[in-house]
């Protein structure tokens, strides 16, 4: 794999030891979760919004409706963030202020790339529906020729990019040690429940 370069946007000012530029530790959050939050300038201000993703190789890929708003700005050449993040805990301090989360997050900017050929765009959305159940894209009606156009699918290069991760107990002041406070992790595990018929 090829290794990530730290770029003035990447680089962890706060927190530096958190900072993870292991390509392998990044793919594997982005591999995890299922939600992003895409980001851009657009119509003179900044809009945020959640999507699904899915990574292929070393691109993230979203998809949305060809006519959203966000999508055309990033297509006409705005520079994407696209966050994602999982909480793995909720860390309990001594002290209200040393109170924080574990978890594991990634930020990534990058330009986006509209998926035109059609052979590309109809194995990446395939794609998204196997990262959400294996053997789902051969079981689900494929889209139709209207479908396939009222959906834009956009690659973004894995490559300006970091992770940051908190792992760990508390971090309280020596102080406050003899408080009688609880101190701990609330464990937040994130589970696919039972299926629901319909």
């Amino acid at each position: 794999m090829t290794a990530i370069d730290i770029t003035e946007r990447t680089r962890l000012r706060r927190g530096p030891k958190r900072a993870c530029y292991d390509r392998k530790a990044i793919y594997n959050i982005l591999d995890e979760a299922f939600v992003c939050h895409l980001g851009a300038s657009m119509h003179g201000g900044t809009a945020v919004q959640p999507t699904f993703h899915w990574r292929i190789g070393d691109e993230l890929y979203v998809h949305g409706s060809s006519k959203n708003g966000l999508f055309q700005s990033i297509l006409a050449g705005e520079t994407a963030c696209v966050t994602v993040t999982l909480l793995d805990g909720l860390v309990f301090a001594r002290s209200a202020f040393h109170h924080s989360a574990n978890f594991r997050s990634v930020m990534l900017y990058g330009k986006g790339r509209l998926v035109e050929d059609p052979v590309e765009k109809r194995s990446a959305l395939d794609r998204m529906l196997e990262k959400f159940s294996p053997g789902r894209s051969r079981e689900a009606r494929p889209p139709n020729e209207t479908e396939m156009k009222a959906t834009a699918v956009i690659a973004f290069a894995i490559e300006e990019v970091c992770a940051k991760v908190r792992t760990g107990g508390p971090v309280d002041d020596e102080a406050d040690l003899s408080l009688p406070v609880w101190a701990g992790v609330k464990p937040v595990i994130t589970t696919i429940g039972e299926l629901i018929p319909d």
